[in-house]
């Protein structure tokens, strides 16, 4: 059964969905921009594994309070721990974008709380060239047409076929840059480093595995990121043909197989 909870931070809430199993706790992290709700074709496929799976809102995104001082992967990173504390056993955290630093650093911070990561379309390390990427990327998002603008850029990240219920999600994600304050928190998003979580990366010791869309546009050379991520990590490394940046949305069926393995590998 899905539940809408919150997790009581000191500047604000996280909202987070539960579904209940008898598995391994499983946290499903989505990034910048995106919504709990993007792991909906993957939930029902790793609770029908028997995994009590959680998904849940970044801070300023979704039901999560745009009340924080910071939403960068470090942040980020505290708030996956304090959710796994919370919940009261250690988890596999399956992260996407930022999400994906941000496991990282919780893995390298808190070793006991990490058993696994799952990095879809991972940002770990900052792309070649990105300052002057980020410097466009922010006067794009200068309101008015800031919100117009991002959603013009977001079919981008989910190339070719579109995945099942595509049109209400887009519509769910438009409707969040609405509520109040989330705007203001989406682009203090934008400003993330991920520099943070490159630095941790030899300090991770949990088993990985890396699932990255071979049409991910965010990336000059998907496989060969793919590849170093999963250098750095002794990561089991799968592409998906065709798949844009959330391969939880386009490839659930590849993401799920991925995360039994590394369940599977850690439980041996």
């Amino acid at each position: 059964m899905t539940a809408l909870r919150y997790l009581q931070r000191p500047d604000g809430r996280i909202a987070y969905d539960l579904v209940d199993g008898d598995g391994p706790l499983v946290i499903c992290v989505p990034g910048m921009g995106e919504l709990r709700q993007s792991y909906r074709l993957l939930v029902p496929r790793l609770a029908a594994a028997g995994h009590r799976v959680v998904t849940m809102d970044i801070r300023g995104h979704g039901d999560s309070d745009a009340t924080f001082p910071a939403y960068d992967d470090v942040a980020l990173a505290s708030d996956i721990l304090a959710l796994i504390e919370e919940l009261g056993e250690p988890a596999f955290v399956v992260g996407n974008s930022m999400g994906a630093g941000a496991g990282v650093i919780a893995a390298a911070d808190d070793p006991a709380k990490v058993r696994g990561l799952a990095l879809l379309g991972p940002f770990v390390r900052q792309p070649a060239g990105s300052a002057l990427l980020n410097l466009l990327f922010r006067v794009m998002l200068v309101r008015p047409w800031g919100p117009a603008a991002f959603l013009g850029y977001y079919p981008q990240w989910l190339p070719g076929t579109k995945p099942e219920g595509y049109q209400e999600h887009l519509a769910r994600v438009r409707d969040n840059l609405r509520r109040p304050g989330h705007w203001r928190a989406f682009v203090q998003t934008t400003r993330t480093s991920h520099e943070p979580a490159r630095r941790r990366l030899g300090d991770v010791r949990t088993a990985a595995v890396v699932v990255m869309g071979a049409a991910d546009v965010d990336w000059k050379d998907p496989v060969a990121e793919a590849e170093w991520i999963g250098g750095q990590l002794r990561a089991e490394v799968v592409m998906a043909p065709g798949v844009g940046h959330f391969p939880q949305a386009q490839a659930p069926d590849v993401v799920a197989a991925a995360v039994s393995r590394l369940v599977q590998r850690v439980s041996a």
